[in-house]
């Protein structure tokens, strides 16, 4: 009997102390009580509206999905095979006591970037870095066709470069933009082939104009960056800048970055510099032709401003006058301080590269400068670059 009273005593500890579990639980921890589906925890009705109701995209949506479709079609992918000559594996070893001097090696290198298509008969524009080793291009349409492409010129200077392909059909060709209609803070689009995925398109705004950054130190560079904080990263290069219209506003050439993926900036040649490069070798049958000063220049900074001009913050000081040049053959010397060509008052480097980008070998330019802080006019005839 004892037994028994003893056996019901624990049976109700154990009913009180369960219950008190289940108590504090759906109190406390509901979540790990909550086992059915969540679809079974609405009407079926109501689920059913959730799936089949439409998203509607914002007007503003919209114009990124119509610029993408609009642009798209026009941007290609471009894989350039070319020689690079490396130095030869047994150079400094005994191979080279026993046998001599070995030769260095040529080695086969695969790479890729992007293109824009500017013509239906298959002009397609691109970067110069991106072809200038090539042996061999392809080039890879938004239909996966593939065709073979020759380069019709190339220009260092402003890192373009022009490819033909002989298309079976018309090619999509992309509609031109005004570069200099954008504003910072306007939206644009960056499309290209980054880390060779197929055609990508990321979002940003233009973070600045007329950016100088030097890419191409000892040699003849005209740079004007549009800045934009749109993804661009390897194998971008070549592809379009477009705005909310889908047309074209620049070619995506660079990025800022430590580690060679985007962190942040890249950058555009604008459409005008585009345009000019292609009005050029158009009109000289495919050879560049352009009209240099001749003179390394340096933006004016407050403390050379105070020798200089007397404080003056206006121009671009001469850092080099390069021998038998346009600018040696004036007259002008270093330390000028250029204020203004054909009358247009200087801000940049990036400004004198604009106005002169796109004048021929001959061109008479009026530079006015200021020297020992007083002002001077000359006329330079342009010279050709080298």
């Amino acid at each position: 009997m004892r037994r028994f009273f003893r056996f019901l005593f624990l049976l109700l500890v154990v009913l009180i102390a369960g219950a008190i579990g289940a108590w504090v639980g759906l109190r406390y921890f509901p979540e790990y009580f909550n086992l059915a589906p969540t679809a079974l925890m609405h009407p079926a009705s109501e689920f059913s509206d959730s799936v089949r109701a439409p998203y509607r995209c914002t007007d503003f949506e919209q114009s990124f999905i119509d610029a993408a479709a609009q642009a798209s079609p026009s941007v290609v992918h471009v894989r350039v095979q070319s020689l690079i000559e490396r130095e030869s594996p047994y150079k400094g070893t005994i191979y080279e006591f026993f046998f001599g001097p070995q030769p260095n090696i040529q080695q086969r290198v695969s790479s890729s970037g992007s293109g824009v298509i500017v013509s239906e008969d298959g002009l397609i524009i691109t970067n110069n870095h991106v072809v200038e080793r090539a042996k061999r291009i392809s080039v890879t349409l938004s239909n996966q066709e593939v065709l073979n492409a020759e380069i019709v010129a190339r220009d260092p200077a402003i890192d373009l470069a022009l490819l033909r392909v002989k298309p079976t059909t018309p090619l999509r060709a992309i509609r031109f933009g005004v570069a200099d209609s954008l504003r910072v803070g306007n939206w644009v689009l960056a499309i290209g082939n980054p880390f060779d995925l197929e055609t990508t398109v990321t979002a940003g705004i233009v973070s600045a104009k007329a950016r100088s950054l030097n890419l191409q130190s000892g040699r003849v560079a005209i740079e004007s960056f549009i800045q934009v904080d749109a993804a661009v990263n390897p194998g971008n290069s070549g592809g379009a800048l477009v705005n909310l219209q889908g047309d074209l506003v620049g070619i995506n050439t660079a990025i800022a970055s430590p580690t060679g993926s985007f962190a942040g900036y890249a950058f555009s040649i604008p459409e005008n510099i585009v345009r000019d490069f292609l009005t050029t070798v158009t009109a000289h049958h495919g050879k560049v032709e352009r009209g240099v000063l001749g003179v390394v220049l340096t933006e004016l900074r407050p403390h050379l401003a105070q020798t200089l001009t007397g404080g003056k913050m206006e121009g671009v000081v001469i850092a080099q006058v390069k021998p038998n040049s346009a600018a040696a053959e004036a007259g002008l010397r270093q330390g000028d301080v250029i204020i203004a060509i054909d009358g247009k008052p200087l801000k940049g480097i990036a400004q004198v590269n604009r106005l002169l980008g796109s004048k021929n070998p001959g061109t008479k330019v009026k530079v006015t400068y200021i020297r020992a802080r007083q002002e001077y006019s000359v006329e330079v005839v342009l010279k050709e670059s080298e």
